[in-house]
């Protein structure tokens, strides 16, 4: 063997603790040094070459005193290689061929969307704290879509009980199926979608990302969305309120003249929050 080599994912506290993951053929290797040159080579923004090296600790099967680049985002992707004559170890990014943004979060280089959602991170908004319980608590598919049974969200959302932890609820997940965020979908358990045959059927809320072309970073703030059509969940139909909605855009030249087919919703335009 003369290279090895790990790909994995960064999450919050890789980002916030400065640590990336060793190849498991390395470590026997290197545990014995104090200090371990890592090099991190990296497109800032997708767009800018650099290199850096760091001098590293490896502890744990990680290499400690990364600083990883601004541009970041947690679920980006990291391949990073042993060479094992030389002892050179770069850790690298890859560009994405179009940089995208996924619900608000631009993303330069790949990334894993099943960590994305794992990762979503909370605002003070109710409806962002509702989306939090579903991404966290819920199952996460590969494509960063997520399940989560409706009845248990009160109890992660933290919106309090009684009569105003309820209003409050209902309030956020309101603005989530207004906004798009979200669909209802019929499962079954805690976060089993599609339903087991012969369950008990649960009512779901079903989050799959919106992922849109990005430009080069800017301060997001409050803005206005236009209408679009959105994919469902396997076996989900739109409403007729949105087929409705989506005659009347189409009327009105709000969007293109395009049938919604089978399987797909309509979200209105609305005011969407940065």
């Amino acid at each position: 063997m003369t290279t090895a080599t790990r790909r994995f994912a960064l999450w919050r506290a890789d980002l916030a603790g400065g640590v990336c993951a060793a190849p498991d053929e390395c470590v026997d290797d290197l545990r014995h040094l104090d200090r371990v040159p890592v090099t991190l080579e990296h497109d800032v923004y997708g767009v800018t070459p650099m290199s850096e090296v760091f001098e590293t600790s490896l502890r744990d099967g990680q290499f400690t005193g990364i600083e990883w680049p601004g541009d970041l985002r947690p679920g980006v992707q990291v391949t990073v290689e042993w060479h094992a004559r030389s002892g050179a170890i770069v850790a690298r990014t890859i560009p994405l061929e179009e940089p995208v943004r996924v619900d608000g979060v631009d993303y330069f280089h790949e990334y894993d969307p099943k960590v994305v959602t794992r990762e979503f991170e909370p605002g003070p908004a109710n409806w962002s704290k509702v989306l939090h319980a579903v991404c966290r608590h819920g199952r996460v598919f590969d494509d960063g879509s997520a399940v989560f049974a409706e009845a248990k969200i009160a109890v992660k959302a933290g919106l309090g009980r009684g009569a105003k932890g309820a209003f409050l609820l209902k309030n956020a997940i309101d603005q989530l199926l207004r906004e798009g965020y979200v669909t209802r979908v019929q499962g079954s358990g805690d976060s089993t979608f599609p339903a087991e045959d012969g369950a008990e059927p649960v009512g779901m809320l079903f989050y799959a990302p919106l992922v849109d072309p990005t430009a080069p970073p800017e301060g997001r703030h409050d803005h206005w969305v236009n209408g679009f059509i959105r994919k469902l969940p396997a076996g989900a139909q739109p409403s007729e309120k949105q087929l409705s909605l989506h005659q009347r855009a189409v009327a009105s030249e709000q969007i293109d003249p395009v049938p919604l087919e089978p399987g797909y919703t309509f979200v209105q335009k609305h005011h969407r929050h940065g």
